[in-house]
């Protein structure tokens, strides 16, 4: 339990013995007939005609698959946003992730401009101790780079047990860090032995067809996917394989959202290097087509950047990438916002709060669209919901894992029960659903965490403030035996050869120096620009008359006295009649 961080005037919570009787287990590599007992949160045995305890709640499983909880990689709950705040806050969240057989959750601080990633950090515990029902861990996103960020890196890696980062390569002049800082990002991040996230888009080019596509006339949602085509997800997706590769820095690629993402993710992971990438419930259970919707509030509702992919075909490919292996983890990006909020961005698509609904929906949406498909076995599910996840974040074997020793927090799962996805019923603080109207197969009947059972019999009944932060050590064994392999390989040697003692060309740099003029002549468009003030302010060029003249000098002329014949009969062209007759 030495991930466990105890909370102030919050209790500890004893947990109930439970034993479950009958169960099919089900982890990431095998699956097996076996009972299973538990006592203070944690798996005490496992096998049959158990000997336990008297007092003892039993569940009988029938044969049913009982799985290891799933772990949401990827949420924002409780998220500030301009002075407002998404609407699922940690516990509405957490209640949520629970309901679909969640049983962790890992979060994104966000530091706000100016303020440190150690204070950022605490702000969070503080919101998520309060107020989560199931356990939970952090990720820090670097949103500035200076001297003293990476000195917060390691402070937080060493004492507070952070081993992932994420970095974005969009929002210009809010979040987005240059190629550069990126580098010095991720050397950092490898030598801490954690993780580098990126939030991959290109930012310069989506601020320029921002502005290009408001200049239209096109404010709604619409204008969101417009501006954000999805070759600059794939080209910063590629970028920063390349910076990955160049500092040897293990490399995670958040909310995998079109085709052409996934397919940069799977070569790069073919010719060999370590990056992992995370689809979300949205990528892989609907598309983009609702961005055109005539409702402006549906159309808002799916407003995420990366967006939903236009293309109807997406959500399939997404499903086929992460059930053969090129794609490893799912989370679900939760990070919803009230229409009232959204509406802020009424008349431009770009103030839209950004954020869609996802927690509760994800592993029964992969269950139906993977394993009822023929896709991938109840395994691999158990692979790409909770033990990925718990591998690559270094908390494997005590979450995404049923075995002796490991924590309590499992799911009694039921693969033929079909479920109507609504905001009519959903556990979110939301209007809208994205999935609205989806039929799902499968799904939780009995969820356990911390050996407390949180759901049972269509009932939901979670503790607030319960859940404890889930400490993660850096040089994860699953990431890091490759990235050390690899350090021992790349070195780089010079050749030894002797000191060139020949002449020397004496040359003379000349600095750039970057003007206003130099800066127009650089830049096409504004040149031309430029010419067009100047030919307003010298007035109209004079206009040659090419009809009158086969050639003509602007300017006066010596033979301007004579007046012009209209017309000429030619006797003799030049080169003779031939030249003429000859043409037909």
């Amino acid at each position: 339990m030495s991930g466990y961080q105890g909370k102030k005037n919050i209790p500890r919570i004893t947990s109930d013995r439970l034993l479950i009787k009958g169960a099919k287990i089900v982890n990431d590599d095998q699956s097996f007939l076996a009972d299973i007992y538990m006592e203070d949160g944690v798996i005490k045995q496992i096998g049959d005609n158990l000997i336990v305890p008297g007092g003892v709640k039993i569940i009988e499983a029938h044969g049913r698959m009982v799985m290891p909880g799933g772990i949401d990689v990827h949420t924002r709950f409780q998220m500030p946003d301009r002075g407002m705040v998404a609407a699922d806050d940690f516990y509405q969240g957490t209640k949520a992730a629970l309901a679909g057989g969640t049983t962790m959750i890992l979060d994104h601080v966000v530091p706000e401009p100016g303020v440190s990633l150690v204070a950022a950090f605490k702000q969070w515990r503080q919101w998520a101790d309060s107020k989560s029902c199931c356990d939970y861990s952090l990720h820090v996103d670097v949103t500035e780079w200076n001297k003293g960020t990476a000195e917060e890196m390691e402070a937080l890696v060493k004492d507070h047990g952070v081993n992932s980062f994420l970095v974005y390569l969009a929002y210009k002049d809010v979040f987005q860090l240059s190629d550069s800082e990126i580098y010095e990002v991720f050397s950092v991040i490898r030598d801490l032995g954690a993780i580098a996230q990126v939030h991959a888009e290109n930012g310069d080019i989506i601020a320029e067809e921002q502005k290009r596509i408001l200049e239209l006339g096109i404010s709604g949602p619409e204008g969101h996917v417009l501006s954000r085509p999805e070759e600059v997800e794939a080209e910063a997706v590629n970028r920063s394989v390349t910076i990955a590769n160049q500092t040897n820095c293990p490399l995670y690629i958040t909310k995998v959202m079109s085709k052409s993402a996934a397919d940069v993710i799977a070569l790069a992971r073919k010719r060999g290097a370590v990056v992992y990438g995370e689809p979300i419930s949205a990528s892989l259970g609907t598309d983009g087509t609702h961005y055109w919707s005539k409702n402006w509030a549906k159309a808002a509702a799916y407003v995420t950047s990366p967006p939903l992919s236009p293309d109807p075909t997406t959500p399939d490919y997404l499903n086929s990438l992460l059930s053969c292996g090129d794609l490893q983890v799912t989370g679900s990006a939760h990070c919803t916002f009230q229409t009232s909020q959204r509406a802020i961005g009424k008349d431009d698509f770009t103030l839209i709060p950004e954020g869609t609904n996802g927690t509760e929906e994800r592993m029964s949406l992969i269950w139906d669209k993977c394993v009822v498909t023929g896709k991938m076995d109840e395994n691999q599910f158990v692979a790409v919901t909770s033990t990925n996840a718990a591998k690559i974040f270094n908390l494997f074997p005590r979450k995404g894992r049923i075995a002796v020793g490991s924590d309590a927090d499992l799911v009694l799962w039921d693969p033929d029960i079909t479920k109507i996805i609504s905001a009519k019923s959903h556990n979110l603080a939301v209007e809208y659903n994205i999935f609205e109207g989806t039929e799902v197969r499968g799904g939780p009947v009995v969820v356990i965490s911390q050996g407390k059972i949180v759901l049972e019999e269509g009932s939901l009944h979670p503790t607030e403030g319960c859940g404890r932060y889930i400490s993660r050590k850096p040089f994860s064994d699953h990431v890091y035996k490759r990235i050390k392999a690899r350090s021992r390989l790349t070195e780089l040697r010079g050749v030894p050869r002797g000191q060139y003692d020949g002449p020397v060309c004496e040359v003379t740099v000349t600095p750039k120096v970057m003007s206003s003029v130099s800066s127009v002549k650089t830049s096409p468009a504004k040149q031309q620009q430029q010419q067009q003030q100047q030919q307003q302010q010298i007035g109209p060029q004079p206009v040659r008359n090419l009809h009158q003249s086969g050639f003509s000098l602007s300017g006066a002329q010596v033979d301007d006295n004579i007046p012009r014949r209209s017309t000429q009969r030619i006797v003799a062209p030049p080169g003779g009649k031939a030249n003429i007759t000859s043409l037909g």
